[in-house]
């Protein structure tokens, strides 16, 4: 991502709260589905973030979960599965990369990679780059997700994963290139926020779902939340807008 369009977003976002579905919609839409995408987008979500993980034959696709348990019923693990043998398991329920890239159409699209090793990360990253996305994708994950995104994409816009309240090392900075602080929403204050506004990064908390967290991150200055209850989001930023011009 350019340094052009660095500034651009960040003069933007300032602005506003970008606020991010997790996993799409999930309280209405079963998550990392096609119909939560396209919800979480009609409630005004500006970016859905989604779970990547590829089948055994190499196909990225939306899963949180090393199995189909939880939200399938399927006791099986999709790294055992093929893509054919996900759709008959699931009713194809389970959409591809590609199909989530096309879901989101202009909005924008953050990959979350767990249990991220080389050969998915340039999966994912070459799917992305295949489709044309790579100006409105970011990525998020801990340090060596992150790092293996920077190797397969020198310019990929990343969102650092961080749990602590401890931040991280300015040496880990320098070689991750962040654009993004993408932090649990309860170690986020303003001092925080300050600090790494200070440093050219922006920061995003996920994932608070009452009004009084979200209240507390406007408050705190946050430049993205992620949360499952967009519809609360939405109604939280406006009154927390009203306040302000009070």
């Amino acid at each position: 991502m350019s340094a052009d369009r660095h500034t651009v977003l960040a003069s933007a976002l300032r602005d506003s709260v970008l606020a991010v579905g997790h996993r799409g919609d999930p309280y209405r839409f079963r998550e990392n589905t096609l119909a939560s995408i396209r919800s979480a987008l009609d409630r005004g979500a500006g970016a859905v973030e989604v779970d990547v993980r590829l089948t055994r034959d190499g196909v990225p696709v939306l899963l949180h979960d090393e199995k189909l348990e939880r939200l399938w019923g399927h006791d099986r693990w999709l790294v055992d599965l093929t893509k054919a043998e996900v759709d008959d398991l699931t009713g194809h329920g389970v959409p591809t990369l590609r199909e989530a890239i096309l879901a989101v159409g202009p909005h924008r699209l953050m990959l979350d990679l767990p249990g991220a090793h080389d050969e998915v990360v340039r999966k994912v990253v070459g799917t992305v780059h295949e489709a044309g996305a790579s100006e409105r994708t970011y990525y998020c994950g801990g340090p060596s997700a992150m790092l293996r995104v920077r190797a397969a994409d020198p310019h990929a816009e990343t969102a650092l994963t961080w749990t602590t309240v401890a931040p991280p090392r300015p040496e880990l900075l320098a070689a991750l290139t962040p654009r993004w602080l993408n932090c649990r929403f309860g170690i986020v204050d303003r001092p925080l926020v300050d600090h790494f506004h200070r440093s050219g990064l922006l920061v995003s908390a996920w994932t608070p779902d009452t009004a009084r967290s979200m209240h507390g991150l406007l408050v705190a200055g946050v430049d993205a939340i992620t949360t499952n209850r967009l519809g609360l989001l939405s109604r939280t930023i406006t009154k927390y807008r009203a306040a302000q011009h009070h």
